[in-house]
């Protein structure tokens, strides 16, 4: 696979289900049990008329557990007798999709989607009952269902932070891996910990091994878990802290209670880099998505990040005390409104109304574009609330040390609750706010729409007689 490929949902092609009427159930269950086809449904199936199975479906008045199908068509009386609520489902489905089905003579067929690759499998699939899978132009003003690829431990274990936003639009690109790695980089800031990141890493190892066997639903996360681990250790490392400042490790970088304002610019130089990631993003979707027209003066395209930069530019010169660069930084920014300007008076009425609505839509992106860098200062401040977090429990730590035996005793009794107190309070907040960066400051600018997800037509088949 190309790198083009991997950065991109998978690829679809739109498709034709060709068959003689006769054999239409025969290919539908093929379809069906392939899994791999999301076929179009002409009428919405809360107002269609329903079939024979269906009916006896109502009547049982039962939730099947799930659908199945039979490779032949079942007596549905012996069905509804026996109570298979699973088998009647499964063949209420096929009459949705036979109802759906263009008739013309002795031929019928539906159309739908299939990921490009795996068409010609299926196509085969069908050749020996009469049915095939035709290849189509995708109809114009049409958008694809989008499929994001989750092949791999550590693209799976991030995919859910992307699905949980919305459903990346067909001509964007994916952003599963680089929205996971900023979100595990920015919760490490946050939680920063040695000692708390090696109990993440042990909770990565637990989910990895299935271990609690309750937990084995959520084995398929443990890179993700891993990832955190990893970031939050080598944040304690740099800062120090090892269950608090408990002097085990040295302060490679800084003392976050010691120099927060060194740790806040950090952070907020952290957030600009990340804001040009996401303005990049930003402009290859305007592009993919209207074209270099729509790139050229999107908020979230170029004329977006002319004005991040120009904002950029303009701060650095005015702290430095260069007039010079202020100035240009100034120029900049300007020249970044008034693509943004002329993009969001073109899609508006026109007009003094559009006007207008132009001035106080700029008025916002401005806003925006402050509030949004100052939001990641957030970083640094949740480093320090676990920092001091830690300082307290250490504090009363020693504090009861070296005064008897109870008082020792005391004295583990508040390290231990007092570290798992911190641990399930702060990874709780540095989780939450790192999701929140994520969605509202970078995704914001990488996605402008939404897409539609691909919902492929999947049934098990059941190969062996029904038995009346």
């Amino acid at each position: 696979m190309s790198w083009s490929e991997a950065v991109r949902p998978v690829r679809m092609q739109r498709v034709a289900i060709v068959a003689p009427y006769e054999t239409l159930r025969e290919t539908l269950v093929r379809i069906a049990e392939a899994g791999n086809v999301e076929i179009d449904r002409i009428e919405d199936p809360a107002h269609a008329t329903p079939g024979p199975a269906a009916r006896r479906l109502q009547r049982l008045r039962t939730e099947p557990p799930y659908a199945l199908l039979c490779v032949a068509p079942p007596d549905l009386d012996d069905l509804e007798r026996a109570g298979r609520t699973d088998l009647l489902a499964g063949e209420a489905q096929l009459e949705e999709r036979i109802g759906s089905a263009v008739r013309r003579g002795a031929v019928a067929a539906l159309a739908g989607w299939c990921p490009a690759a795996e068409v010609r499998a299926t196509a085969a699939r069908l050749a020996d009952v009469g049915g095939v899978l035709v290849p189509m132009r995708t109809p114009g003003g049409t958008d694809p269902p989008t499929l994001l690829r989750d092949t791999g431990a550590v693209r799976g274990s991030f995919s859910p932070l992307v699905r949980t936003y919305g459903t990346v639009p067909y001509a964007d690109i994916d952003p599963t891996m680089p929205a996971g790695i900023v979100y595990v980089v920015m919760f490490g800031v946050m939680f920063g910990d040695a000692g708390h990141g090696a109990l993440l890493l042990l909770t990565a190892l637990l989910l990895y091994l299935g271990r609690p066997r309750r937990l084995a639903p959520l084995r398929r996360l443990w890179p993700f878990v891993a990832g955190a681990g990893l970031t939050s250790t080598a944040a304690g490392v740099a800062y120090g802290e090892l269950f608090g400042p408990t002097g085990v490790l040295p302060v490679l970088w800084l003392d976050p209670l010691e120099q927060p304002m060194r740790l806040l610019a950090a952070a907020v130089g952290l957030g600009v880099a990340l804001l040009a990631l996401a303005y990049g993003a930003g402009i290859v979707n305007r592009w993919r998505e209207g074209g270099p027209a729509n790139a050229l003066c999107a908020a979230s395209g170029v004329a977006g990040a002319v004005l991040f930069l120009g904002f950029a530019v303009l701060a650095g010169g005015v702290l430095a005390g260069r007039t010079g660069l202020a100035l240009g930084g100034a120029v900049l920014a300007f020249a970044g409104l008034a693509l943004a300007g002329s993009g969001l008076f073109t899609a508006s009425a026109g007009g003094v109304g559009g006007a207008v609505q132009t001035g106080v839509q700029l008025f916002d992106v401005v806003v925006r574009i402050g509030s949004n860098v100052v939001s990641f200062a957030r970083l640094a401040a949740f480093g320090l609330t676990h920092a001091a977090l830690g300082e307290i429990v250490w504090r009363g730590t020693t504090g009861l040390a070296g005064k008897g035996a109870v008082a020792l005793l005391g004295a583990v009794v508040v390290f231990t609750v007092g570290n798992a107190l911190a641990f399930a309070l702060e990874a709780l907040v540095a989780g939450v706010q790192a999701l929140r960066l994520e969605f509202y400051e970078l995704f914001s600018r990488v996605f402008e729409t939404q897409g539609r997800p691909f919902r492929p037509w999947h049934v098990p088949v059941q190969h062996m007689e029904v038995a009346s």
